[in-house]
């Protein structure tokens, strides 16, 4: 009977890890047909829509967490997951023989990439200055990081608009057909909407069931709420992410692909207003371990060194790899190891 219980987290684990694959993978696929015909771009499509989409496991597993009374677990996995994706980019990066992926994604990534590090910068700020002010049930830390990333947004919701509109004076110039063209291209949009929504809805249902099968697989061996969130819940809610990459790198979509990771470390900051409106103890930043403050600057450091490959455009390879990807997994395992030793 025990023998059969303890198989149920398994199962529902694997389970809902293959749902997320699939819906993960379609939301790769709808997403760039949404950028081409909208022609708002791999980059803002990646950075807001495809990192709202991907982020909402950690949003439902971080909003239980605050419900349930466990802050280091929600923290945990935001922080936590700044690394995961820090460590999908230089996984790509690693299995993308054919093309640098950093190489090609464009340079606007630098502007996102600022805001996730500065968000996350002033996220570990606040663990370590513990000001325990609220406002309407809600932390100042938590408060403060959601309105700069609306701020932050719109900075580079400004920037891609520019490039778009050089784009639209190019589809206007070759344009023929137009009437056939819009009729088709409004058919084929809805379509694209349809299906992103309902992979975005699949992975809305199986994200929690991970997460949860995750956190019973791990309490079985007492590791600690901090150790669980940072590393294998953050892993698991962080899988969307990962498999959105590698399927958006599979399309040549490379601007998906890093616009969502980038994307996504600068959403989850601004989600610790969904927990702390959750958490009913205070500010969900001043509960937390001042532990979460060395995952925060960990994952600034990895954001730094993607930053770096972007700009850096030469073709550099050491021993048929990339250096810079090679770097970002090392450094993703010795920051674990710095952590928890």
């Amino acid at each position: 009977m025990v023998w059969g219980e303890g198989l149920v987290p398994w199962a529902i684990f694997l389970l809902s890890a293959a749902v997320i694959v699939y819906a993960g993978t379609k939301l790769s696929r709808y997403g760039d047909e949404i950028a081409k015909l909208t022609g708002l771009g791999g980059l803002w499509i990646g950075v807001v829509v495809m990192a709202g989409a991907t982020s909402l496991p950690e949003i439902f597993t971080t909003v239980s967490a605050g419900w349930l009374n466990t802050p280091d677990l929600a923290a945990g996995n935001l922080f936590g997951a700044g690394m995961s994706n820090m460590l999908t980019l230089g996984l790509i990066d690693l299995l993308h023989r054919q093309k640098r992926i950093w190489q090609q994604a464009a340079l606007g990534h630098t502007l996102t990439a600022a805001l996730a590090m500065a968000l996350t910068g002033l996220g570990a700020f606040f663990v370590l200055l513990n000001v325990n002010v609220t406002h309407v049930g809600v932390g100042l830390g938590s408060l403060t990081l959601f309105l700069l990333y609306v701020l932050g947004m719109r900075l580079v919701f400004r920037q891609e608009d520019m490039e778009r509109r050089q784009r639209e004076q190019d589809v206007v110039v070759a344009q023929t057909l137009v009437t056939q063209d819009a009729v088709s291209r409004r058919v084929e949009l809805r379509r694209a909407v349809i299906g992103f929504s309902l992979s975005a809805l699949a992975l809305l249902v199986a994200a929690p069931l991970l997460a949860w099968s995750a956190e019973r697989i791990a309490e079985e061996t007492g590791t600690s709420a901090t150790f669980i969130g940072t590393s294998l819940v953050a892993i698991t809610t962080s899988l969307p992410e990962l498999v959105v990459a590698i399927a958006a790198v599979r399309l040549g979509a490379f601007d998906l692909a890093v616009g969502n990771l980038f994307g996504s470390n600068a959403f989850n900051m601004a989600a610790f207003l969904f927990a702390d409106l959750a958490y009913r103890d205070g500010g969900l930043l001043d509960s937390v371990s001042s532990a979460h403050a060395f995952t925060a600057l960990w994952s600034i450091l990895m954001m730094n060194i993607g930053l770096m490959g972007i700009i850096y455009r030469a073709e550099k390879r050491f021993m048929l790899m990339e250096p810079d990807g090679l770097l970002m997994v090392v450094s993703y395992v010795l920051g674990l190891w710095l952590l928890f030793r």
